[in-house]
């Protein structure tokens, strides 16, 4: 199978070779959601700006979480507004970590894109190579491609509350957030009981995702191995898909719980553990 990642040089031969990609600029962090003014500013050549907020989440009841998955209607109107058409090769890049650009390529790999990648680096990386950007907004022609729903690799809450009895649920948050330490964006602070911390940045080196050699020795550090089911989860469903393509890069399932914490820490009568592990104290929502 194809790497998902593609690199800053490997993505410009492609480009000057004329097998441009659609291009797909998804700048967006929890302390600047909005990312296109950074976008019109200086983007990739021929990039769309991909908004996560309205068209790789739906806004709905806030008990399904902050970024709960878009229903297949908006995805793929969303897709054909970039431009794709069935067979593209698409790449997804943002400024931070490939975070973002992670949610783009899980959400569209699991409605039925086939080439899917991620530009390793982002933009961070492509300018380190002395790359181009360009200025403005780029309007695609309209595409047409077909999705279908995401139905596979997926976890819903129920699923995570048994999780830990047969297989390994990861928390991908930074630890202060797992502890319960601090939680600046939803009600209750703390985890899902049973849950292991594994943050999803261990996986990356200078902006970098590491070898698949170092990613599968931090899944094994935190429990993951051979014939154990894998779950990943987060604050909101973001992060969660940047550790399933760590997981992909390694030879290793996750499936990803999008809800995350967000939608966990809203629901009635769910525990929430705090403290490291395996010392915990557990408190009812």
């Amino acid at each position: 199978m194809a790497s998902p990642l593609i690199s800053a040089t490997e993505l410009a031969d492609l480009i000057r070779d004329g097998g441009a990609p659609r291009l797909l600029d998804v700048r967006w962090r929890l302390d600047q959601p909005e990312g296109r003014p950074a976008y019109l500013d200086g983007h990739l050549p021929g990039a769309v700006y991909v908004d996560l907020d309205n068209e790789l989440a739906r806004r709905g009841d806030p008990r399904q979480g902050r970024h709960p998955l878009p229903a297949r209607e908006q995805l793929q109107e969303a897709a054909r507004r970039w431009g794709i058409h069935a067979g593209d090769t698409v790449v997804a890049y943002d400024d931070v970590h490939s975070v973002a650009a992670a949610r783009a390529w899980w959400v569209l790999t699991r409605s039925g894109l086939p080439d899917v990648r991620v530009l390793d680096g982002g933009l961070r990386g492509w300018l380190a190579e002395r790359l181009p950007l360009e200025t403005g907004d780029v309007l695609a022609p309209r595409g047409d491609v077909v999705l279908s729903d995401i139905t596979e690799g997926v976890a819903a809450i129920d699923d995570v509350e048994e999780w830990p009895d047969h297989g390994l649920l990861l928390d991908v948050r930074a630890p202060e957030r797992y502890r319960g330490d601090a939680e600046p964006l939803d009600p209750v602070a703390g985890h899902i009981p049973g849950a292991v911390n594994l943050p999803t940045t261990v996986h990356l080196t200078a902006g970098k995702f590491r070898s698949p050699d170092e990613i599968r020795a931090s899944f094994a550090a935190a429990g993951v191995a051979d014939g154990i089911a894998v779950a990943a989860y987060c604050g909101s469903g973001i992060a969660a898909t940047h550790t399933a393509l760590a997981g992909v890069l390694a030879g290793i399932e996750v499936v990803v719980y999008p809800g995350s914490w967000s939608q966990w820490s809203r629901t009635r009568g769910r525990l929430a553990a705090v403290g490291p592990a395996p010392s915990l104290d557990v408190i009812p929502l």
